[in-house]
């Protein structure tokens, strides 16, 4: 009965901040202590739109620190099925070609679900299912020189190019979408993650306990 309970009534975490904030590290500071058979992590950037009729040129160029960029839509669509219970197929996205994989990911219900992106917070429809609301806050610096160093290991980037997004897209949508839904947090993280970890494990297993699932 209490495994059944958890499948149907997550805890979901929203994790926001700014690109390079460390979001993930916290996320996967609270997998290692929630344990992977009981927390799922939900990347927002997984949901990116996907215009079959755009070619590479268009993809690159696009502005993906935007609300529009995301299929918010289609994440709520696959949060309401996680919450009753159900298994997802979530969007796989390759950040080389700026486009979805033909390959999806297959998401079971968890009792904690921790979603991962710097929009989060922005969409109301999308905070009525956030438990609780994280913002994790780093300055601008660290967060391109974090943004730089991911972007050119992991995503191919050369470092003239992540670094004129970070000035034309990144840092513009920060101050505009970003930052703004700092007020809705329930819980502001600054500095080193590790220090803010506990306390947002801490508010996790309360609300676990509030709803009997330990």
């Amino acid at each position: 009965m209490r495994a059944t309970l958890a499948a149907r009534n997550p805890v979901v975490v929203g994790i926001a901040g700014g690109s390079g904030a460390g979001k993930s590290t916290l996320v996967w500071q609270l997998v290692a202590e929630l344990g992977p058979d009981r927390a799922l992590v939900l990347a927002h950037d997984s949901y990116y739109r996907d215009p079959p009729d755009w070619n590479r040129e268009a993809r690159r160029a696009r502005n993906y620190d935007q609300p529009a960029a995301l299929d918010t839509e289609l994440l709520i669509e696959q949060l309401d099925q996680l919450a009753g219970g159900r298994a997802v197929e979530v969007p796989v996205y390759d950040f080389l070609a700026h486009a979805r994989c033909a390959v999806t990911r297959r998401a079971e219900p968890r009792p904690v679900i921790l979603l991962d992106g710097i929009l989060c917070l922005t969409e109301p429809e999308l905070r009525k299912r956030i438990d609780l609301a994280v913002f994790v806050d780093a300055d601008e610096a660290t967060r391109f020189e974090r943004r730089l160093q991911r972007d050119v290991r992991e995503r191919g980037r050369s470092p003239d190019s992540v670094a004129r997004q970070f000035r034309d897209t990144v840092q513009p949508m920060h101050q505009k979408y970003v930052e703004p839904s700092r007020r809705f947090a329930d819980l502001v993280i600054a500095g080193d993650c590790e220090d803010g970890a506990p306390a947002a494990l801490a508010e996790i297993r309360s609300l676990l306990r509030r709803r009997e699932i330990v």
